[in-house]
């Protein structure tokens, strides 16, 4: 599998923009630990009847769903901890910056991936474009929970990889994983607040239940791509969504646009471009 298809591009970047508007939604909100708890609640309940409609996933890729969850949900604390500490046009570059060259690197240890030369170029400039969109600003507290982060997407991306492959039913598979995702959450907020959800009627919680069903759609697409197209390349383009999140930063949450972001966006868009022509 060394080419990417067009239709895995387009898939890819959809889901980045979707992403990137959903992040956006939850840096702007006050308590993000209960904004995570509802998007998690209501992306499992429109996924319940895709689930249902869609029959019980493959006994081989169950493993990777219990997998997955557990790393879904390592994911949502760790992005919530990071966002406590920086902006989104520092963290979320940071988050997402290491996740491409991870991916590639366990596609190719564990599956057996081996992409062209044009490709990896394209993830290379893709990662270090992210990442130079942070370098300048992040402080020292945003470093740590941020590249956890990006060790949770590097994880769970792999293993939805294969559990997509192995249950043949890619749109399946990512229905289940937001099924089984959103119960642990609730728990966990169970055990911090004392209560499975916060006050339901109100303009924040249905604001975070607009963005559960936003990641859903977009990782939704992401699962789906990754399930006929190589893991490292798709991982890479979705990561373009920095692009949005800096304009998202800058335009709508008052954040700093600096000519050091400008040059990584640059070395972002020049990398997806790689991605484009070694499809």
């Amino acid at each position: 599998m060394s080419t990417i298809p067009l239709v895995a591009i387009m898939l890819a970047l959809t889901a980045a923009l979707l992403h990137a508007g959903w992040n956006a939604m939850l840096r702007s909100g006050g308590d993000r630990f209960s904004a995570i708890v509802v998007m998690s609640a209501a992306s499992s309940l429109v996924a319940l009847p895709w689930a249902i409609m869609s029959g019980v996933p493959l006994a081989g890729a169950w493993p990777m769903l219990i997998i997955s969850a557990i790393l879904h949900v390592g994911y949502n604390l760790a992005l919530v901890w990071a966002y406590r500490h920086g902006e989104l046009g520092q963290v979320y570059p940071l988050a997402r910056g290491a996740a491409p060259l991870l991916v590639t690197l366990s596609a190719a240890l564990f599956v057996g991936e081996h992409l062209p030369v044009a490709a990896l170029m394209g993830i290379c400039l893709v990662s270090i474009g992210i990442l130079g969109l942070a370098a300048a600003k992040t402080g020292r507290a945003a470093l740590l929970p941020a590249f956890v982060t990006s060790l949770f997407i590097a994880g769970y991306t792999v293993t939805d990889g294969l559990g997509a492959r192995i249950s043949i039913d890619a749109s399946g598979y990512a229905a289940w994983l937001f099924v089984i995702d959103g119960p642990p959450m609730l728990v966990i907020h169970w055990y911090q607040r004392g209560r499975f959800l916060p006050p339901v009627w109100t303009y924040d919680t249905a604001k975070a239940a607009g963005g559960g069903v936003i990641s859903l759609l977009a990782y939704g697409l992401v699962i789906v791509a990754v399930s006929f197209a190589p893991m490292g390349a798709v991982s890479a383009l979705r990561e373009t969504s920095v692009l949005a999140a800096a304009l998202l930063g800058r335009f709508f949450l008052g954040e700093r646009l600096t000519g050091r972001r400008l040059a990584g966006c640059s070395l972002v868009a020049i990398g997806a471009i790689c991605l484009g022509l070694a499809a």
